[in-house]
């Protein structure tokens, strides 16, 4: 027969707001990925747009697929050691696992574009807002949701851009998509 653990009013208050500690705490933890992703998508942006526009180097596309390489050990190595580290939360875990299916989309929505000859940025935006938007609203944090939003409206307008100049949008969009919500997330107490 299961017995019950029968809380206490004051053990229950504690309860209750060690839970809420540890999500603040791990609220700002999510930044990490943000800041990550973010400096690394407009460097290879910005260093694209340049290479493409002020050299001739024939290989101007080659910041993408060094910097997310790197971006990709970087964040495999991070959160092997913070899962070894702490306990997750049902937020980390559904965050995690949708970024993880996210990127694994932006990795075939690339190489889908790339091999039929298109610029895949309008789609990298479009995913890119779908992930940022849903962990704003998971959050309940207004600025990534904002940068959510932004990352959709920037997927819209960039139908509309000349295709020289699509990648610095790409580019100007991470920042406001992730680099500022991100470092306001950092900074958040929740």
């Amino acid at each position: 027969m299961k017995t019950e653990n029968i809380l206490s009013p004051q053990e229950s208050i504690l309860v209750i707001t060690n839970a809420i500690a540890k999500t603040k705490e791990n609220i700002a933890k999510n930044s990490f990925s943000f800041l990550l992703w973010g400096w690394l998508i407009s460097i290879a942006s910005f260093a694209f747009f340049i290479l493409e526009q002020y050299t001739t180097f024939s290989f101007y596309f080659i910041p993408f697929p060094i910097l997310v390489s790197l971006g990709i050990i970087i964040s495999l190595l991070y959160y092997s050691k913070r899962k070894s580290r702490s306990t997750l939360t049902y937020i980390d875990h559904f965050l995690g696992k949708m970024w993880m299916v996210l990127g694994i989309s932006f990795l075939v929505v690339v190489f889908m574009n790339v091999s039929q000859g298109h610029a895949p940025f309008t789609y990298t935006l479009l995913i890119a807002g779908i992930g940022t938007l849903v962990s704003g609203l998971v959050l309940r944090f207004k600025p990534l949701t904002a940068g959510g939003i932004l990352f959709l409206f920037s997927a819209l307008a960039s139908i509309y851009i000349n295709e020289q100049y699509i990648v610095l949008w790409h580019g100007f969009a991470v920042i406001g998509g992730y680099l500022i919500p991100g470092y306001l997330l950092k900074k958040s107490k929740a």
